[in-house]
């Protein structure tokens, strides 16, 4: 995410002093509704969607998740990169390509 886009959520979080809100508990909550409301655009059909409906409600989930990762003074690179490295051990392309069992599985 950009630095732009970033100063815009949290601008937008600020100007309606809605930070009193975001206890990291409620923003994870609003991140697995929003999560939720995005499954829902597939419930019936997995190839005919609403491509628009589908781009709103991720981006509602990525806006939480950005304003989870300020509460919680997070910095995506770090744990995404974290948890790559994690998930590079879990699943080793040896063993996991073409393969979409758990890895305990394989």
């Amino acid at each position: 995410m950009n630095q732009q886009t970033i100063d815009r959520i949290r601008k937008f979080t600020e100007d309606r002093d809605w930070d009193q809100f975001h206890e990291p508990a409620n923003l994870a909550k609003s991140i697995v509704i929003e999560a939720a409301e995005l499954l829902e655009c597939f419930q019936w059909s997995e190839t005919e969607y609403d491509l628009q409906h589908v781009k709103e409600e991720l981006a509602d989930v990525l806006v939480y998740c950005r304003n989870l990762l300020d509460k919680l003074g997070l910095d995506e690179d770090e744990i995404i990169n974290m948890k790559m490295t994690q998930n590079e051990a879990k699943y080793p392309v040896e063993k996991a390509r073409s393969n979409s069992a758990k890895y305990d599985q394989l």
